[in-house]
């Protein structure tokens, strides 16, 4: 046992670890903990008289704050695959984006890729449908005529209470034109020639006699019309596939509530 004794007196030494400097960083020093004991104590009853002389709307507020913390550091499976696929839907867009201003790789198309945009845009539309029913002198083509103006009208008042609903912006901060602004098309979701593009060319093939060539050309232009908005950074890519649903739904609509070819002469009568 004696021979015992300094043998581990000598391993104690011996060892790296039990030196004052090791020690204060394996082990904390009492006043360090005496003071930090203190201070919770401290702050612990300043809370407690706090919530004690404060409002009791405080109080329903320092009592929920914890659960709204947890519900944005937990959320649900839902709002985690919905905020995922929006980050991909703004990335995408952002690269897309090849004609978004003079700087970006394709700034030198800009023009042509908006010369293709004043195709879908809703006032040439309307204007050549007057001008068109002003000249028609058939009962069937007035019919259509005045079929199709009331589906171009129904395009921008819907998507407009739309965008007015949503309030999206587009991936770029680029402000809308003359066009827009009297089409009011100003926000992002839905694209309104996306689904102008999309009503228009369902209803030409649907009630127009046209060759199979044509037909795919149609199909093609209204595609490109669509994306074309995107190339040019004023919608995202879910807001031009959107806007293609919704010009089929608008296109639906006008089925629905088609007018006849009285109905249509006594309005034209009435003009």
């Amino acid at each position: 046992m004696p021979a015992s004794q300094p043998r581990s007196r000598a391993r104690d030494r011996s060892n790296v670890l039990n030196r004052a400097e090791f020690l204060s960083l394996n082990q904390p020093l009492k006043g360090n903990q005496e003071s930090r004991s203190s201070g919770r104590k401290q702050s612990s009853q300043a809370g407690a008289a706090g919530a004690q002389n404060g409002n009791p709307k405080e109080r329903r507020q320092s009592q929920q704050l914890p659960e709204e913390d947890c519900m944005q550091l937990n959320p649900s499976f839902k709002g985690i695959a919905f905020n995922s696929l929006l980050a991909i839907d703004i990335c995408m867009s952002k690269r897309l984006g090849v004609c978004a201003n003079q700087a970006s790789s394709w700034g030198s198309a800009r023009s042509m890729i908006n010369l293709l945009g004043i195709t879908g845009h809703g006032i040439p539309w309307i204007a050549g449908t007057l001008i068109c029913l002003v000249k028609s002198s058939t009962l069937a083509g007035q019919e259509v005529l005045m079929n199709l103006l009331l589906a171009l009208l129904l395009d921008i008042v819907i998507v407009a209470g739309l965008q007015k609903l949503a309030k999206r912006k587009g991936p770029y901060d680029i402000n809308p034109g003359l066009l827009d602004y009297l089409t009011m098309d100003t926000y992002a979701f839905p694209a309104g020639h996306a689904s102008r593009a999309a009503m228009l060319s369902k209803f030409f093939l649907n009630h127009l006699v046209l060759a199979i060539p044509l037909r795919i050309l149609l199909v093609l232009w209204a595609l490109c019309v669509g994306f074309s908005r995107v190339m040019i950074g004023r919608h995202h890519i879910t807001d031009v596939l959107s806007g293609f649903v919704f010009g089929y739904l608008q296109f639906r609509l006008v089925e629905l509530i088609w007018m006849s070819s009285n109905t249509c002469q006594m309005l034209i009568s009435i003009w």
